[in-house]
């Protein structure tokens, strides 16, 4: 029945030209899933026949299994996306609201990373010849870019930013948000500048990919974490390079604590630095924040 349902799933994936080659592994992976577990549970043998009751049994199912809400919220958008593209459903799909998913809880795991975590990456892949591995990872430092939005950025946008003296970046779903830049940005933009034709990204070379530069720099990052000090803080995660955006938002948000700013109104002004619509979301990136002793406030 699993063999017969990935046959089914096939023919769908044939046919899809929509979303990134991430997304559509992503998405095919969750629906090979999904085809699992009904072939097993329910015994279904029919993609068509997909109905409200399986969905309701597979999100308890991966409720149960202490599955986060936002991954939960992708699989379901995938197996909705493959609904979607069956020529003839039998029925409609709840929604995750009637599916009572609740908004994604905040795990305690610390990702920042430390001054000497910083300064010995940044000496291994100067040792490795990768100056660009640096300078990226103080994108994410300074600016709190994910990888993906260090990786875009070209000679135009850069000069761009020291006229108005913001940086324009394209972000996760194609969001578009500008960042102020200061002093530490300006810097490592400038570096970049000088050493890239015009017209060509700040970072990826003209001859690769861009996916498979950003691999690179987290396999680098992957093999070069066991060389650094133990970490000792027992909800600590190795070391990413997300973590440098974590670190971002740590030390963004302390600072405007600091310079008397409250920490509702700090959180919500991050929220937009970081490109997120909502404030909650931005706690993930304040674990840190809290694990080192400070007291939050209400107002």
């Amino acid at each position: 029945m699993y063999k017969n349902l990935i046959m089914q799933l096939e023919k769908l994936r044939k046919h899809n030209r929509q979303g990134s080659i991430k997304t559509k592994e992503r998405y095919y992976q969750a629906m090979q899933r999904f085809c699992k577990y009904l072939s097993k549970v329910w015994r279904l043998q029919k993609l068509s026949n997909i109905s409200p009751k399986h969905i309701e049994g597979y999100t308890e199912f991966l409720k149960k299994r202490n599955i986060a809400a936002s991954t939960i919220k992708t699989d379901l958008a995938a197996i909705r996306f493959f609904h979607d593209k069956m020529s003839e459903p039998r029925h409609f799909l709840p929604n995750n609201t009637e599916l009572n998913l609740s908004r994604r809880q905040f795990i305690g795991y610390d990702r920042l990373w430390s001054e000497v975590d910083i300064s010995e990456m940044c000496r291994f892949a100067e040792e490795s010849g990768h100056k660009d591995y640096i300078h990226a990872m103080e994108l994410a430092l300074y600016a709190g870019l994910r990888i993906h939005e260090c990786c875009r950025l070209d000679t135009a946008t850069a000069e761009n930013a020291f006229k108005c003296g913001l940086l324009t970046v394209k972000g996760k779903n194609g969001k578009i948000r500008t960042i102020p830049i200061d002093d530490d940005v300006k810097t490592v933009l400038r570096k970049l500048l000088n050493n890239t034709s015009r017209g060509d990204k700040l970072l990826v070379p003209k001859d690769m990919p861009t996916h498979k530069y950003i691999k690179q720099i987290q396999q680098f990052i992957s093999k070069n974490r066991n060389r650094l000090p133990p970490r000792n803080y027992e909800f600590q995660e190795p070391l990413t390079f997300h973590g440098l955006r974590h670190t971002f938002a740590y030390r963004k948000h302390k600072e405007l604590v600091d310079s008397g700013m409250k920490p509702r109104v700090a959180r919500l002004l991050l929220s937009k630095l970081l490109g997120h619509e909502r404030g909650d979301v931005t706690e993930i990136y304040l674990t840190g924040f809290k694990a080192g002793g400070e007291q939050d406030e209400a107002t």
